[in-house]
């Protein structure tokens, strides 16, 4: 079975998330989203409500699964019995980041393989940065999001 990790805070998960999200579970078997918990980062939502909005999202795509985790991403790919590690890159400026830590991961664990996906062209702009400051200044985030994320005014 091909079991891949895509590890995240997702605060929010945007439409960038669910577009690699989306094409990789064509790729694996099964992907566990794997919402990370660091006591030392502060989050715009509430552990609970990240979880239920990926839930929502990916309620009819039985290859996924939600979890979350604290430590190392590496430990948790073993705990699950994972040899992928999923990431989804926007840019070179994502690739130069996540290139470093796929190869500290490697050094870690040389059983993880680490996968990356770009994300759709019209996608590459959304960061989940970007749309908490559109949340947090009230703007029009709903083009950015997938609809579980869109709360009413």
């Amino acid at each position: 079975m091909k079991k891949a990790v895509f590890a995240g805070t997702f605060d929010p998960i945007t439409l960038g998330h669910v577009d690699v999200i989306t094409r990789a579970s064509e790729l694996f078997d099964e992907i566990i989203i794997a919402i990370g918990v660091n006591s030392k980062k502060q989050t715009l939502f509430t552990l609970e409500q990240r979880v239920l909005w990926i839930e929502q999202t990916f309620a009819q795509n039985p290859k996924i699964k939600i979890d979350t985790y604290e430590g190392l991403t590496v430990e948790f790919c073993k705990k699950h019995q994972a040899t992928y590690l999923l990431r989804g890159l926007r840019n070179g400026t994502d690739f130069d980041y996540e290139s470093h830590i796929a190869q500290l991961n490697r050094k870690m664990n040389t059983q993880i393989e680490t996968v990356f996906l770009l994300c759709a062209p019209e996608l590459s702009y959304i960061s989940s940065t970007m749309v908490r400051d559109l949340i947090t200044f009230q703007g029009d985030y709903s083009s950015l999001v997938p609809a579980a994320v869109v709360v009413p005014k």
